[in-house]
């Protein structure tokens, strides 16, 4: 048996995976998801490092469930931290989405901040959900305290 032959057919194969050749042609909308989500400038903070952000989204299709997730930071610090997750519902229409989540107190405080919102939908790819991003916005607020 020879295995060179082989191996050559192998890449060949793997070579038509990568480039799309030989697949059916894709729709605009499976390659470029498109949505939109926006951020109010105006979140909430409460004294044991409860925050609330929101928002409004839009997306018009998906095949697998999308989310609107959020993050926060402040000051110079590198650190993000996760504020909750919304389900989406893509049907064309503007919607709002609520995120709350808690931080170590004292991590986030009233003031000036930095968020960031992101509408996200899990696709399935050869049984391997994978993220495909709508839309992604970053946006200053201020944390008043609740």
């Amino acid at each position: 048996m020879r295995v060179r032959p082989l191996l050559g057919a192998a890449a060949g194969a793997a070579l038509l995976l990568l480039t799309g050749a030989g697949a059916a042609p894709a729709t605009a909308s499976a390659l470029a998801p498109t949505g939109s989500v926006t951020v109010d400038t105006v979140g909430r903070i409460t004294a044991d490092g409860t925050v609330t952000l929101s928002g409004t989204y839009r997306c018009a299709s998906s095949s697998g469930p999308v989310f609107v997730s959020s993050s926060i930071s402040q000051r110079v610090s590198t650190t993000r931290h996760g504020i909750g997750g919304t389900r989406a519902v893509c049907d064309g229409a503007k919607h709002r989405w609520v995120n709350t989540g808690q931080t170590v107190p004292g991590a986030v405080v009233a003031g000036a901040a930095r968020v960031e919102a992101t509408l996200m939908e899990l696709r399935t790819f050869s049984g391997l959900p994978l993220p495909t991003f709508h839309a992604v916005r970053k946006q200053d607020v201020t944390l008043t305290q609740a």
